[in-house]
C-alpha cells in the first residue's frame, strides 16, 4: 500500500472508501477519498482469479476456484484493516451470480474477509459500469458502453448520469476461451463459431439498443484495453477502434495458430489465452450494433460503486428513486403506505437496541412497508404473493440481490401463514434478524388495516430474544374488538415460528 493508505489515527477517516469487484476473471480493489464532493483515487489492486474457469456445465464452482478466490480475499482483507465496515462495499458479479454453490463460497469467505459480499444482478452490474464511465468523463450526448468481463458482457446506453438501456449477456472472455479456444488453439473456424454464438446472444437486445441510439461508443475494463493497446502497438490506430482494426487483428491471430506463442505489443501473459475470445465478442458487438468507432475509458464497475457510495454519504440514495418509481408504476396507495411505514419504524425505534438492528435494517423495513401492496395491481386476493413476485423480479436499481430478496420475503409473509421453510437462506442477513423485521411489518399492517390516521393509541414496545411485548391499553382494545381478535390470531401464527407476541390486556378483551 502507498503512503495514502488511511490510518486509524487520521481525523478524516470517514472520507475514505474502498470498492471491491469480485469479477469472473480478476478481483479488483480501489481505495479513494472524497474531497469537496469529488472522488480522488488513491490505490488499486488487481489479482487474477479466473473464477469463471472453475464453473462447470452444471454451474458448480470448483474447489480450486473457491480457494483461489478466498486467497485473494484474505490479501484484500489485510489492506482493508483500517476501514470501518460502512466504508467498504464488495460487489460480486457473473460467476457468483450463476454458481449453484455460491452460498458455500460466501460462507467460507466470512472466515477470511470481514466485509459483506453483495451479489448483484446483471442489470445492476451494467448500471454500475455506466455510472463509472459517466462520472469519470463528461460527455454531452448519448453513450453506448460495453464491458467484456470474464463470464458476461454488459451493455448500457445513457445520457449524462442517467442510464436508459441496460443489459447483461452470458458471454465472457473466460467462458468463451474455454468453449471455443481450448488449450489456446486458434483457427478461423473457431473464431467464426465464437463470433456467431456472441451474435446469437446479442440478437434479443439489438433492436432496442439501436432504437435508443448513441453518439459515442465506449469500451471499458481489461479486455477492451488489451485489444486497444495491441491495435495501437501494431500502428493501426492511435485512438478509436474500428471494425477494420478488429478484423486485421483477427487475421493476425489466426496466422499464429496458438495463443501461447503470441508476442504482441500490449499483450500480457495473463491475457494471452483470453485475447481471441474477447476479440470475437467485440467483433460481434460491432457487427450487430453497427458500431463505427469505439473509444476506451479507464473506468468501470468499481468506480461506479465508489460514486454511489459517495452519493449515500451525501444521503442521495438511488434506492429511494427505485422505490418511488415502483410506487408510481403500480399506483400504490401512498397514504396507507405512509401509515404502515411510520408504524413499523416507530416500533423499530423502540426495539432496535434489544434486537441489535441497524440503520440499513430500518431502511429495508421502511421500503417493504411502502411496497407491500404493489400486488394489488394484479389482484387483491393473495396480494402478498403477487406483491412478492413483483418485488422479486422487478428491476430495482441500487439494490443487490439479497436486499431485493429480503424485501420480497418480508412482503410475501406480511399476512396469513408464515412458511418458515420458504424463507431463503441469506448470506448478508441472519434468520433471527429476518424474523424480527417480519414481525414488525406484520404488526404495522395489522394495526393499520382500517386505513385511518386517527385510530392508533400511543404504541409502546419492548423486546427480547424471539419476544415482543406490545402495549396498546385494555380500554382501547375493548373498543377495537375485531383488531383484538386479529392480534390473538397473530399470536398463534407467530408461536408456530417460535416467536412470542405478548399484548397485555388482550386476553381480557377477547373471549377464550
Amino acid at each position: 500500500m502507498n503512503d495514502n493508505q488511511p490510518s486509524k489515527d487520521r481525523p478524516d477517516d470517514h472520507a475514505y472508501m474502498a470498492a471491491v469487484d469480485l469479477g469472473s476473471n480478476s478481483f479488483h480493489m480501489v481505495i479513494a477519498r472524497v474531497i469537496d464532493g469529488d472522488i480522488q483515487l488513491l490505490h488499486r489492486e488487481k489479482q487474477k482469479v479466473q473464477l469463471a474457469e472453475g464453473l462447470n456445465e452444471q454451474l458448480v464452482l470448483s474447489e480450486e476456484a473457491i480457494e483461489r478466490g478466498l486467497s485473494v480475499l484474505a490479501q484484500f482483507a489485510d489492506t482493508l484493516i483500517p476501514f470501518a465496515p460502512q466504508s467498504v462495499r464488495v460487489i460480486a458479479t457473473y460467476t457468483l451470480r450463476r454458481a449453484r454453490n455460491s452460498a458455500t463460497f460466501l460462507r467460507r469467505a466470512k472466515a477470511v474477509f470481514p466485509f459483506p459480499i453483495e451479489v448483484i444482478s446483471g442489470q445492476e452490474e451494467a448500471r454500475f459500469i455506466y455510472q463509472g464511465v459517466a462520472h469519470f468523463e463528461h460527455f454531452s450526448g448519448r453513450r453506448l458502453v460495453i464491458d467484456i468481463g470474464g463470464g458476461s458482457t454488459e451493455f448500457a446506453i445513457g445520457e449524462g448520469a442517467q442510464p436508459l438501456r441496460l443489459s447483461s449477456r452470458n458471454m465472457g472472455c473466460v467462458s468463451y476461451a474455454l468453449q471455443h479456444f481450448a488449450q489456446g488453439r486458434i483457427s478461423d473456424k473457431r473464431f467464426n463459431r465464437a463470433i456467431l454464438q456472441a451474435e446469437q446472444e446479442l440478437e434479443p437486445i439489438v433492436s432496442s439498443f439501436k432504437a435508443a441510439g448513441w453518439q459515442q461508443a465506449v469500451g471499458t475494463s481489461g479486455t477492451v484495453k488489451t485489444i486497444r493497446d495491441i491495435i495501437v502497438g501494431m500502428g493501426l490506430t492511435s485512438n478509436a477502434l474500428e471494425l477494420s482494426h478488429l478484423l486485421a487483428l483477427k487475421e493476425h491471430l489466426v496466422q499464429q495458430e496458438n495463443s501461447y506463442q503470441l508476442d504482441l505489443p500490449g499483450l500480457t501473459d495473463d491475457r494471452k489465452l483470453l485475447i481471441c475470445s474477447g476479440l470475437a465478442i467485440l467483433i460481434a458487438a460491432f457487427n450487430l450494433l453497427q458500431i463505427e468507432q469505439l473509444v476506451y475509458i479507464d473506468a468501470a464497475l468499481r468506480e461506479g460503486v465508489l460514486y454511489e457510495m459517495s452519493d449515500r454519504l451525501q444521503h442521495l440514495d438511488i434506492r429511494e428513486h427505485s422505490v418511488a418509481s415502483l410506487q408510481r408504476r403500480y399506483d400504490v396507495d401512498m397514504a396507507q403506505a405512509e401509515r404502515v411505514s411510520q408504524t413499523a419504524l416507530l416500533l423499530f425505534s423502540q426495539v432496535r437496541s434489544q434486537w441489535q438492528l441497524t440503520d440499513e435494517d430500518a431502511m429495508l423495513l421502511g421500503w417493504a412497508a411502502t411496497l407491500y401492496e404493489v400486488g394489488l395491481h394484479i389482484n387483491s386476493s393473495g396480494v402478498q404473493k403477487h406483491s412478492a413476485y413483483i418485488l422479486q423480479n422487478a428491476n430495482l436499481p441500487g439494490f443487490n440481490q439479497e436486499q431485493q430478496q429480503l424485501i420480497a420475503t418480508l412482503v410475501r409473509f406480511h399476512r396469513r401463514k408464515i412458511r418458515a421453510d420458504e424463507i431463503p437462506a441469506f448470506s448478508l442477513y441472519q434468520l433471527p434478524q429476518v424474523v424480527c423485521l417480519l414481525v414488525l411489518l406484520r404488526l404495522a399492517v395489522l394495526l393499520n388495516q382500517k386505513r385511518r390516521d386517527d385510530l392508533l393509541p400511543e404504541l409502546q414496545a419492548e423486546a427480547g430474544s424471539q419476544y415482543l411485548q406490545l402495549k396498546l391499553g385494555t380500554d382501547w382494545l375493548a373498543q377495537q374488538s375485531l383488531l383484538a381478535a386479529d392480534l390473538m390470531l397473530e399470536q398463534k401464527s407467530l408461536k408456530k415460528i417460535a416467536f412470542v407476541l405478548d399484548c397485555p390486556g388482550l386476553v381480557d378483551v377477547v373471549p377464550g
